[in-house]
């Protein structure tokens, strides 16, 4: 049972740890809200949308997806507008106040868990890609094997939106980094966009 523990948990870690639009977003939530409490919407939201995919993964629908190649292109050509228009937003956006504890006025619940649910669930990349490699993975375990690779995908994604909140919350002590969270933001979401679009040439 060890094995695929380790497995999914590596696998997961792998694959969670590059700085993409879901992992910014979360990072920023905790960077701008006044208390770790009001990102927790957010933190749930990326939570359960990683999980709602990993499930998905392992149940096979991944595969469905690479199949039919006009529903790849629909995905990733509204991907790539989706990270073009939201890396534009975030470069507009003012800089995260500089007001420490519930001073800061934190953004509406509902926009934010919105916006957690377009980074979530409409990045091709995740739905395509990681989707893709988790599932074929899974393949390899039945029953409570994969049941343990499964549940150990699902608690790295778990650990590591929560962890990156909190980073948020340590780095908004910084005048630097308030700076530059958005603008990096941005770089990073029209990069994603970019990798997606050469996607489509290949």
């Amino acid at each position: 049972m060890l094995l695929p523990l380790a497995h999914g948990f590596l696998l997961a870690l792998g694959l969670i740890l590059p700085l993409g639009p879901q992992n910014t977003f979360v990072l920023s939530q905790g960077f701008s809200q006044p208390n770790l409490l009001r990102a927790l919407p957010v933190v749930v939201t990326a939570a359960c949308c990683d999980t709602l995919l990993i499930l998905l993964a392992v149940a096979g629908v991944s595969a469905v997806v690479g199949a039919i190649e006009w529903l790849r292109l629909v995905l990733v050509c509204g991907g790539v507008a989706f990270l073009v228009a939201a890396g534009w937003l975030t470069w507009k956006s003012a800089p995260p106040s500089p007001q420490s504890g519930d001073e800061r006025t934190p953004a509406p619940m509902g926009k934010q868990v919105a916006f957690a649910l377009a980074c979530s669930l409409g990045n091709p990349h995740a739905i395509v890609d990681t989707i893709g490699v988790i599932g074929t993975s899974g393949l390899a375990y039945q029953g409570a094997r994969l049941a343990a690779f499964t549940s150990a995908c699902i608690a790295v994604s778990w650990s590591w939106f929560f962890g990156l909140a909190l980073a948020g919350r340590i780095l908004s002590r910084l005048e630097l980094a308030r700076r530059l969270l958005n603008p990096a933001s941005a770089l990073v979401m029209w990069a994603s966009a970019g990798y997606l679009a050469l996607s489509l040439v290949k």
